[in-house]
């Protein structure tokens, strides 16, 4: 089993299979434009611009679980999102990431990257999960950790890929 697996609904509400996405480096993030780290969408979108022609896909997915900073409409977000942040990469449908309705890819996320202590929990919007061009989850990072931080991994990842 691997990303590729999942279908995930996108804010228009259609399916979407993430077999679309095979052979790409994959960073998958939990967003929330009312958040405190919604800044992240700025670096998240250079590293979309500066590396999407050499396989990276970043792809978002709002979450409102964590003090519903994500209370807007799929459609809404989105065009925030775009608005607000010039974010172009792809903005999937509201997910739940914990508790019994989490989205099944972020119980598969949770399971491969269990992250601090094993807990396998989502601590906060802007988690991120680093996936190789062979759909295997490589790292979790935390809400916290900047997107460029995770910018070497991803060169590292998209050379290996070549």
């Amino acid at each position: 089993m691997n990303v590729y697996d999942f279908d995930v609904k996108t804010s228009r509400g259609e399916q979407k299979s993430l077999e679309d996405y095979r052979g790409k480096v994959l960073l998958i993030v939990n967003t929330a434009t009312k958040c405190g780290l919604a800044p992240q969408f700025n670096d998240l979108q250079r590293l979309h611009e500066t590396y999407q022609s050499e396989g990276l896909a970043v792809l978002g997915f709002p979450c409102n679980q964590f003090a519903n900073q994500e209370p807007v409409k799929d459609n809404e977000m989105a065009q925030a999102c775009q608005l607000n942040f010039g974010v172009t990469f792809p903005l999937l449908g509201k997910i739940d990431v914990n508790g019994p309705e989490a989205d099944p890819l972020y119980k598969y996320l949770k399971q491969e990257a269990p992250g601090f202590l094993g807990s396998g929990r989502i601590k906060w919007n802007f988690t991120k999960f680093l996936v190789d061009s062979e759909g295997r989850v490589i790292k979790r990072f935390a809400p916290a950790t900047k997107p460029m931080k995770i910018e070497a991994q991803i060169k590292k990842l998209l050379e290996k890929a070549k």
